[in-house]
């Protein structure tokens, strides 16, 4: 009991539900590994009465929580201050507020921000604490929209050097903007990858978050580029050419896009770069930049320096090493300071061409522009980890339960962050994070958003089963959102797809974050709620976070599936699409080629026969709500109709933004990412292609005919 009690008191749940009806206990050892991992022992009853002890005497006696929640209409609640307690606020701006006595009321008049609370009591007791004033609700999206969904290193044009980048997706904007009428464009999480190689293809384990991944630069629009001459002229020549042939192998080769050989090119170039110096304006727009990502940058360029010389896992980096704040790493810095500015260097340039690319965004009229995507957590042996290791949970991973899709459970291999070490910082790691993602976009898609409220915690060495759910401040979190979000101006979409807990989704759209809608597993499970299981979700896949999987027509093998929501039954609140990223796109799914992929590849579920079965039962399905709906006047057997006709049933929705895979708008059969595989499948190297397979230059999918024609149907859709 004493146990289960300390456990409630984090955070930690003691049970769990695989499916509706059945609970499942977690585990002892478990429970003790994850409270050790917030640094309470509790591996003896008299450990754990210690510990429980010690938190009545700690957080149980405070006068203030670690961190104080305040919005419009909605004030903190400060219960058990003694009588006689004044309260004084240090606002964000530097000026002070004296309340008096205790009146939570008086905090959510106070203005939006990051400020500090001091409570002082008759008897001398004092204590401080973050205080975050924040909006109700996320902005909303400028009106209903509709745009493109593409991962950026697939986009590759006539100028890329082997995988698209910065500029391409400038390009994209400005011209689906202006020809098209499209509002945004969502893309890929653009994070810092851990080095290789090999590096990791996949964009949802990156080594940092907070700063965006340089292989993205279009070395041709760097100023400097124009400055070049002499050897260093002949040399960014060189490798150009090299470039030129990396880009016509993708293209016209067959070769998969090989993201190390385009940055052992970009690299190269970028060091003939460094050394041209900067004019008396970009060397003040540098420094701005410097003293503006302060500590963040700095460490995140020494952990790149240091990673040159001794690998990109710091945890086997020598011990004087392993701490960014050791007199070793501020010694080893001081020697690397060139090295360290270089890095730098590079994350000011990538964030000038995502402002760019920004800025092509609105300028061709979007009115959102870029949506950027949050990935759910971060590499263990990356920048991030190293930089902030009192965030994160040692010797813990995040993934998910077994539940009727995959009774193993998942494990992600993304350390979490301790719900303490964010309330006890006053959400900074949280706050910094976003406010980087937020500084060029029009919006902000969270990869896996229920991880604001829970995320299930599975101790290293032992299996996804015998994890546990621990719970973060679900108010703090989104409040923290909401704030960064209005600073910004942007909207959220959240990544609500999967095992969802009754209350999350009615929470988020409290405060304004949009759903994620996917067509295919829009069904009426029963029971009316949107919380309900099964739903159809995209239970999560088993080699990480946003991997989505189709559910089942005929869940029970009966012929009966669960009925098809009307367009006027979606949510308004969501961002709209067919299909997404790591599920089969419209013309594999209209045409049968996912499943024969799948059984390629030792991947279905079931008997090759019962899949094709069911999927054939769905589409015919599918085709038929079309028809008598009147949303396929061409007839069915036309596949180029049925695309068109998916998005016709989506503009009927409610639904506030509709996204377009960019591949579906040319018949793509491939998936970009195909869950449950490795090196069996080229996951996140694959490059936009038409159905024969042949890959789609971006000026090539300019003059496309089939998606200029797939594209009028969106916009006279909003006529």
């Amino acid at each position: 009991m004493g146990r289960a009690r300390l456990a409630r008191l984090h955070g930690i749940a003691t049970s769990y539900a695989p499916s509706p009806g059945k609970s499942v206990q977690t585990a002892d050892d478990t429970v003790v590994a994850v409270l050790a991992a917030l640094g309470v022992d509790a591996s003896t009853p008299h450990a754990v009465r210690t510990a429980l002890a010690a938190y009545e005497d700690g957080a149980g006696r405070a006068l203030l929580p670690r961190t104080v929640v305040a919005r419009p209409d909605r004030p903190p609640g400060l219960t058990g201050l003694p009588e006689g307690t004044v309260l004084r606020v240090e606002t964000e701006g530097g000026g002070t507020a004296d309340l008096g006595a205790p009146d939570p009321a008086a905090l959510t008049r106070l203005p939006l921000g990051i400020h500090v609370l001091e409570a002082r009591t008759p008897g001398g007791r004092t204590a401080r604490a973050p205080l975050i004033v924040a909006p109700d609700r996320v902005p909303a999206p400028p009106g209903r929209s509709h745009g493109f969904l593409v991962q950026l290193y697939s986009l590759l044009s006539r100028r890329s050097w082997g995988m698209g980048d910065l500029g391409d997706l400038a390009d994209l904007a400005a011209w689906s903007g202006r020809a098209l009428g499209t509002g945004f464009v969502q893309l890929n999480p653009l994070h810092a990858a851990v080095p290789g190689p090999p590096t990791d293809p996949s964009p949802y384990r990156p080594s940092s978050r907070r700063f965006p991944d340089p292989v993205h630069l279009r070395i041709e629009h760097i100023p400097e580029y124009a400055d070049l001459a002499g050897t260093a002229r002949l040399r960014a020549d060189e490798l150009a050419a090299r470039a030129h042939t990396l880009r016509s192998e993708v293209l016209e080769g067959g070769a998969l896009i090989d993201r190390d050989a385009v940055w052992a090119l970009k690299r190269e170039a970028l060091e003939l770069l460094w050394a041209v110096p900067l004019s008396p304006g970009r060397r003040a727009a540098y420094c701005d930049f410097l003293a503006e990502q302060g500590q963040a940058l700095e460490d995140h360029a020494t952990w790149c320096a240091i990673a040159e010389r001794h690998g990109p896992d710091w945890r086997g980096w020598p011990d004087g090493l392993r701490d960014p704040r050791s007199p070793g790493t501020a010694r080893l810095r001081h020697r690397l300071l060139d090295r360290i500015d270089f890095h730098c260097r590079l994350a000011w340039l990538t964030d000038q061409q995502l402002a760019a690319a920004q800025r092509a965004a609105r300028d061709a009229g979007m009115a959102i522009g870029l949506v950027h995507d949050l990935a759910v957590g971060v590499h263990p042996s990356g920048a991030d980890t190293w930089a902030q290791q009192d965030a994160f949970a040692a010797g813990m991973s995040i993934g998910a339960p077994p539940d009727t899709f995959n009774a193993r459970g998942q494990d992600w291999g993304l350390p979490p962050w301790r719900p303490d070490a964010l309330a006890a910082a006053g959400y900074a790691p949280y706050r910094e994070l976003l406010r980087g993602l937020l500084r060029h976009a029009g919006a902000l898609r969270i990869d896996h958003v229920m991880g604001l409220f829970r995320l299930w915690w599975v101790p290293e060495g032992r299996p996804p089963t015998e994890g546990a759910y621990v719970r973060y401040d679900g108010e703090a979190m989104l409040s923290v959102l909401a704030l960064e979000a209005q600073r910004a101006g942007a909207a959220v979409i959240g990544e609500d797809l999967g095992t969802v807990e009754p209350g999350v989704r009615d929470a988020l759209a409290a405060r304004g974050v949009l759903g994620t809608s996917v067509l295919w597993f829009e069904r009426d499970y029963g029971g009316g709620e949107r919380d309900a299981a099964p739903r159809a979700e995209a239970a999560e896949a088993a080699d990480g976070p946003g991997a989505a999987r189709a559910p089942e027509a005929v869940p029970d093998g009966s012929g009966a599936a669960a009925r098809i929501l009307a367009p006027g039954e979606w949510r308004s609140g969501c961002l709209a699409t067919v299909t997404t990223h790591d599920l089969p796109t419209t013309a594999a799914r209209l045409t049968g080629a996912d499943v024969a992929l799948r059984e390629r590849l030792g991947l279905l579920a079931g008997p090759p026969e019962r899949e094709r079965s069911r999927a054939t039962y769905e589409l015919a399905e599918w085709m038929g709500e079309l028809v008598r709906r009147g949303l396929l006047p061409e007839g069915q057997g036309d596949e180029e109709a049925a695309v068109k006709a998916v998005h016709r049933f989506l503009l009927r929705t409610p639904a506030r933004m509709v996204g377009v895979w960019l591949p579906d708008a040319v018949g793509d059969r491939r998936p970009q990412n195909l869950p449950g595989t490795w090196d069996e499948y080229p996951n996140w190297r694959l490059p936009i292609a038409g159905p024969d397979g042949r890959p789609h230059t971006l000026e090539e999918l300019a003059a496309s005919p089939r998606l200029h024609a797939l594209m009028r149907e969106l916009s006279d859709g909003y006529r």
